[in-house]
C-alpha cells in the first residue's frame, strides 16, 4: 500500500469484503483531499474513462450507509460492473495473501504488474481465480431449471459449479451436470464469461443439449431440479446482469426458433 496521490483526480473504491462504498451508487470521483482520503493508503488497480481507479482496504469498522454489496450493481453496465468485481477480488487476494508461503516474510506490491513479492527470497504470487462453468440445457423446446439449496423455494437457475485441477472446461461442464442431476449432455459449446468476485470466481458459461437420463438430485446442493416447458409460465430466475439469465434467455430462443 503506499499513500494516494493528492492532486491528482481519480476514481477511489473503498471495499470490504464485498461491500463497496458507493454512495447513490456511484464510485468517488475527485481528488483525495475532496472525498476525505488524504490520509489514507490503496493501491492503483485500473485506469476507467481516462483515469486512474485506486483499491482502497477498509475495515468492518468504518462501514456506513454508502457502503452496498456488489450484487446490488447487477444492473450497472457491464463495464462499471467488472471494476467493481476486479476490486472486490483484489481486496480479497490482498487481504488473505500477507505473507510469503516460502519464507515467511512479508509481502510487498510489486512494482511492475499485479503481483505480491517477497523482498527476501524472491517468490511472486498473482491474484487467484476460480474458474467456474454454468451451463443451461435444453431438451426440444424444455429448458432443465434447477434450485439450489441456498436459494431453497426461490430462485431458480442453471447448474454450476467449478473446475477441477486436470480436467478441461467441457469435462467439468459434463460432470457438474452428472453429479448434480443424474443426466448426460451433448453439443457443448461455449457461450460466454462473466467476472463474479465471490471472492474471486471467473463463471465460464456454456449451452449443451440433453443426451439421456432421468433427473436424479444432488440433494447436499439442489433442493428441486425439472425440465420447464420454453413457452409456459417459469419459476423466479436469476436478475439481470447474470450470466445465468443470459443463459436461460439464449436457451429460450432456441426453443422458440425451433419450433414449427
Amino acid at each position: 500500500m503506499k499513500s494516494l496521490p493528492q492532486n491528482q483526480q481519480c476514481y477511489w473504491l473503498q471495499v470490504y469484503q464485498s461491500q463497496l462504498y458507493l454512495p447513490n451508487n456511484n464510485i468517488p470521483f475527485g481528488t483525495a483531499q475532496e472525498c476525505g482520503l488524504a490520509t489514507r493508503k490503496g493501491i492503483e488497480i485500473a485506469q476507467y474513462k481516462g483515469f486512474s481507479v485506486w483499491l482502497i482496504p477498509t475495515q468492518e469498522s468504518e462501514l456506513n450507509e454508502g457502503f452496498v454489496n456488489l450484487r446490488s450493481q447487477l444492473f450497472q453496465p457491464e463495464a462499471h460492473f467488472y471494476l467493481l468485481n476486479k476490486a472486490v477480488s483484489l481486496n480479497h487476494f490482498f487481504t488473505k495473501n500477507r505473507f510469503c508461503g516460502s519464507c515467511g516474510s512479508y509481502f510487498s506490491k510489486a512494482n511492475d504488474e499485479m503481483a505480491l513479492h517477497c523482498e527476501s527470497c524472491g517468490s511472486r504470487v498473482y491474484p487467484k481465480i476460480s474458474p467456474s462453468i454454468i451451463v443451461a440445457i435444453r431438451r426440444d423446446n424444455q429448458i432443465l431449471l434447477a434450485n439450489h439449496l441456498r436459494h431453497k423455494g426461490t430462485i431458480y437457475t442453471n447448474l454450476a459449479g467449478f473446475v477441477e485441477t486436470g480436467e478441461s472446461l467441457e469435462q467439468a461442464v459434463e460432470r457438474e451436470v452428472f453429479e448434480e442431476s443424474g443426466i448426460k449432455i451433448k453439443n457443448i459449446r461455449y457461450f460466454g464469461s462473466q467476472p463474479w468476485a465471490f471472492p474471486d470466481s471467473l463463471m465460464l458459461g456454456f449451452l449443451a443439449d440433453y443426451e439421456s437420463g432421468e433427473i436424479t438430485l444432488q440433494e447436499e446442493e439442489i433442493f428441486d431440479a425439472n425440465w420447464f416447458d420454453s413457452s409456459g409460465t417459469l419459476p423466479q430466475l436469476p436478475p439481470e446482469g447474470t450470466i445465468a439469465l443470459k443463459l436461460i434467455k439464449a436457451t429460450l430462443a432456441l426453443c422458440k426458433q425451433d419450433q414449427p
